[in-house]
């Protein structure tokens, strides 16, 4: 009896040639490719038929339900994958949303660069082939004090390249505590062992001293590496040389000395209250041979690598055959190019550059938006949630400043007939998708990550979320 119930229900579905011709496909057609509308109708068809043979009930098996999923799915299938997202964390350098956002003035460079052609490896002086990397290597120059500078695709790849060049085959020297593991679990370790180096641990997990380099120096070292462990700290009983004490080892031992920054702030971000942060300036200063940093985190920038410090090694690294590998595109550079130049006026920098500006927007700007949003969104959820405006703390990200929260205010949203983890689920669903996070059983939004354009869209995507729980 259930087989021929099924067959019978088989029969209601409409068949493709009838489904063509109806006047609302007829419109997808002006728009869409035949082949994707047919292959549209054809999955909405076999879902419908797969439901009725799991014994699905309310399953629509009408001309008007199949042409409802097989849209659903051409929208879908026309929507981008990689796609803007609302960010409601509060981690200002968030790995998995794309870390730094761009300052105005870089989308404007990109657009410029994008649409046409540009002089990329042209000098327009001579007319003769130039080199990409002039295109900021003197603003790298004049902001960190560096003789020379150069960028490649991201930092793990400028200290792959920076050791394979000045240390393949050789014997370099690490603070067992600066060992770090980045994202994705790669490590230190294994990007020196890759580049060619061989690994010499220096001191210990917590303590290492500056008789540790000395002993690693006599036993004829060829290269001293300092990382900044940017993305963990060890307190307590610990202790490193300073880094002027570390240079001056390096250099009486005739070695250069280089330096992983990770972050790369270019200001000192202590002045506004935030963290212990060093700057890249001030390693350049102590007499740094190279140092490499990230473009994408406190920079502010897009994703590179860059290498900056004295000529002689700077050229060497130039030369480097596998530097073309690692290069970084047009567009990259026009948008670290329009970066750099925001960073000659330091009060420019702190105002249009995204990731700055989150970082220091006071917490009495971000009550008022948190409670001006709160209202708004009390109205359109009516009795489904309880709204609240909650004092929070939000992070850097990025691996950058692990320890440092930053006083922030947020939304706290309860789900009077649902739970928190569907709601999640379901802002993550809208369209731009809103990323938030739960804490004690609460929907926590974070404004301090919003931009202007995101509010009415939040409030939007709230309402919409809260609609599809309570179906």
């Amino acid at each position: 009896m259930a087989i021929h119930m099924d067959i019978e229900r088989y029969r209601e579905l409409p068949a493709v040639h009838r489904l063509l011709a109806h006047p609302e496909v007829e419109q997808w057609l002006e728009d869409e490719a035949r082949s994707n509308v047919l292959l549209a109708l054809q999955v909405a068809i076999d879902t419908a038929r797969r439901l009725v043979a799991e014994d699905a009930p309310d399953v629509d098996l009408s001309v008007e339900g199949i042409l409802s999923f097989a849209h659903q799915w051409l929208e879908q299938r026309a929507q981008m994958h990689l796609q803007r997202v609302i960010n409601a964390t509060g981690t200002v350098l968030h790995t998995n949303l794309g870390r730094a956002p761009l300052a105005p003035e870089a989308l404007v460079a990109i657009m410029d660069v994008a649409k046409g052609y540009s002089n990329v490896e042209l000098d327009l002086t001579t007319g003769e082939r130039g080199h990409r990397y002039d295109h900021v290597e003197p603003l790298l120059c004049e902001l960190t004090g560096a003789e020379a500078a150069l960028v490649v695709n991201n930092n793990a790849a400028a200290v792959w390249l920076v050791l394979n060049e000045m240390a393949k085959d050789k014997r370099v020297a690490v603070s067992r505590g600066e060992l770090v593991e980045i994202g994705g679990s790669f490590r230190i370790s294994e990007v020196m062992r890759a580049s060619g180096a061989t690994l010499v641990e220096v001191g210990t997990t917590n303590k290492t001293h500056e008789y540790d380099y000395e002993r690693a120096l006599a036993d004829g070292v060829d290269l001293v590496m300092r990382v900044h462990t940017s993305n963990f700290r060890i307190v307590g009983f610990s202790y490193q040389p300073p880094l002027s004490a570390l240079v001056a080892l390096a250099h009486t031992a005739g070695v250069p000395i280089i330096e992983d920054l990770g972050s790369g702030s270019l200001l000192d971000l202590r002045s506004q209250g935030i963290g212990d942060e060093p700057s890249v300036r001030a390693s350049i200063l102590a007499g740094v041979d190279i140092v490499t940093f990230s473009g994408d985190k406190l920079l502010g920038a897009t994703q590179v690598g860059v290498i900056c410090g004295k000529r002689e090694w700077i050229d060497r690294i130039r030369n480097n055959q596998l530097l073309r590998a690692l290069r970084v595109d047009k567009l990259t550079l026009a948008a670290l190019e329009a970066t750099l130049r925001l960073y000659l006026d330091e009060e420019k920098a702190w105002k249009n550059i995204p990731t700055l500006r989150m970082l220091t927007t006071n917490s009495e700007e971000l009550r008022m938006i948190a409670e001006q949003l709160a209202r708004e969104v009390t109205l359109c959820v009516g009795g489904h949630a309880r709204c609240r405006v909650l004092e929070t703390t939000s992070k850097v990200g990025g691996g950058a400043l692990p320890m440092e929260d930053i006083p922030t205010f947020a939304l706290a949203l309860f789900p009077i007939s649902s739970t928190s983890s569907r709601l999640l689920k379901a802002l993550r669903e809208q369209s731009p998708p809103i990323i938030a996070r739960i804490a004690k059983d609460e929907v926590i939004l974070d404004v301090r990550t919003l931009f202007e354009w995101d509010y009415e869209e939040l409030v939007q995507g709230i309402r919409n979320a809260m609609n599809a729980i309570a179906e």
